[in-house]
């Protein structure tokens, strides 16, 4: 295995399914000659050439609507959004066309796209460009919503996203682009929809995904040192939703606490929580914990999107409360 970022994973996934299947193309905001925003996909414009990595306007909606067709016509377009902010520009598309086409039209037709999104906050962006809006999309039955939070998973989950015949969201966190793991050699493809134990423990639960998963397996290490063994579930996907490994680790630790970078109100913590009480509530021996964002809109001001945002001492924090 070679240890390389995020963004040399998920270059390298696109690059080799591209290799794989002449049907596969990407489009988006600068992601031919420029090479794309967060540099993902840099030579592949003098690689594949403008028919397969295609420079589009500045308008989500046709970006998104011009993907839809392209599926369903028998392609397998990769549709590139600046960030998931922009997602609202085209959501007519993205939660009531792509996901509702197969079923309205009884599988006559299949929609085999995959919209990559950068997210989240932490790079002082403001307001409007920092959100995490996962669980809004998340809701909506058809859509697959993806959210990695290793470079391994985000190569192995981003080629099952390709080669899946429905749309899949691939969520990506702006700032874990540079975060490095080590990540199998060869065609490593990972299921969507199913979840992970990360790290094994046995006193309290902790569930994250993407960013939040960096923050619990940092937490973790920190507890460790205190005698506190934590284990550490992650999700990777959101839909469908996986929720074996985390009601067996409750199951084993009576104790959990859920970590995630979007609000916590009507959020993907709130989910994992009803469904913990719903399935294993008779092995509760604490209430349930969520660590999330501030209830506001992220600030611009460094320290003050720092003080909003979730950190490792809001987790061990948790931990020790439903300890």
């Amino acid at each position: 295995m070679a240890a390389i970022t995020v963004r040399q994973a998920i270059s390298d996934a696109m690059r080799e399914e591209m290799e794989r299947d002449e049907d596969v193309f990407i489009l988006g905001e600068e992601v031919g000659v420029w090479g794309g925003t967060f540099a993902v996909t840099r030579g592949f414009y003098d690689q594949f050439g403008p028919e397969r990595v295609m420079d589009t306007p500045i308008a989500e909606s046709a970006i998104i609507g011009a993907a839809i067709g392209a599926a369903m016509t028998g392609l397998r377009p990769i549709a590139e959004l600046m960030t998931i902010n922009f997602a609202f520009s085209a959501m007519d598309h993205i939660v009531n066309e792509a996901p509702k086409l197969h079923y309205m039209f009884g599988g006559q037709f299949k929609v085999p796209m995959v919209i990559r999104a950068p997210g989240g906050g932490g790079r002082q962006l403001g307001a409007t460009h920092s959100q995490t809006p996962d669980a809004i999309f998340a809701h909506f039955p058809g859509l697959k919503v993806v959210a990695p939070g290793t470079p391994a998973d985000h190569k192995g989950l981003l080629k099952a996203a390709i080669r899946s015949d429905d749309p899949v969201l691939f969520i990506e966190h702006a700032t874990l682009y540079q975060w490095r793991g080590e990540v199998p050699d060869g065609d490593y493809v990972v299921p969507i929809g199913k979840s992970k134990v990360q790290r094994p423990g046995t006193d309290v639960t902790l569930v994250s995904y993407s960013r939040g998963l960096q923050l619990s397996m940092q937490a973790a290490d920190e507890l460790a040192k205190q005698g506190i063994s934590a284990e550490v579930v992650d999700l990777r996907t959101l839909r469908p939703l996986d929720m074996d490994p985390i009601i067996e680790s409750f199951k084993k630790t009576n104790r959990a606490v859920v970590v995630e970078e979007g609000w916590k109100s009507y959020g993907v913590g709130s989910e994992v929580v009803s469904r913990i009480y719903e399935e294993a509530f008779d092995y509760a021996d604490a209430p349930v914990k969520r660590v999330a964002q501030k209830e506001v809109p992220l600030p611009y001001n460094q320290k003050l999107e720092q003080l909003a945002m979730p950190q490792v001492a809001d987790v061990i924090q948790a931990v020790k409360e439903v300890l």
